[in-house]
């Protein structure tokens, strides 16, 4: 008589048919790694230089001190850096969770600031931060992927490890900027 694991069918081998195959997965996180992290170096270079239509870092410095950010040009420009390597760093697949706290960062901060008009606001709602940080959770918790300059380390496959810096140390960030 065969053992009872012998009578059910091959779970491994029906699992493994129905994933993409390796080489579209990681092709997948590089579009989403480009497109979140590009975007948000964009949004960096807004802040800090007025590329791209932005308004530079002085502007921008009066508009977080109207939202109660003071001293405006620092917070300014730390969310501008954030922003920018933060984003960078997505894209390239370097210290992937890293980069990850740091847009995890600013986006609770802009969650904070959203909270009040909700989910769907039609101008800074929820959607927008809480997109952009569960992408960067996520990139940090399944690894950058094969065309990643983190591939060769350890923290380049991701995992809980990964994950849990990258939702902790953006967490952190978000903290010691909300209180101060």
């Amino acid at each position: 008589m065969k053992p009872p694991t012998a009578l059910r069918p091959d779970t491994r081998a029906r699992s493994e048919a129905v994933r993409p195959p390796p080489v579209a997965a990681d092709a997948g996180l590089l579009l989403l790694r480009l497109t979140v992290g590009l975007i948000l170096a964009g949004h960096g270079a807004q802040k800090l230089f007025g590329l791209f239509g932005g308004r530079g870092l002085d502007i921008t410095a009066k508009g977080f001190e109207s939202l109660g950010y003071r001293p405006g040009t620092f917070f300014a420009g730390l969310a501008g850096t954030s922003e920018l390597l933060g984003g960078l760093g997505l894209a390239l697949g370097l210290l992937t969770p890293l980069a990850a706290a740091a847009l995890i960062g600013v986006m609770i901060n802009a969650m904070v600031l959203a909270a009040p008009k909700g989910l769907w606001a039609e101008t800074g709602g929820l959607e927008y931060p809480l997109t952009i940080a569960v992408a960067a959770l996520t990139v940090a918790a399944t690894g950058p992927g094969r065309y990643a300059l983190d591939r060769p380390f350890r923290w380049g496959r991701g995992g809980w490890r990964s994950a849990a810096f990258a939702l902790g140390a953006g967490g952190l960030g978000a903290a010691l900027v909300l209180v101060l």
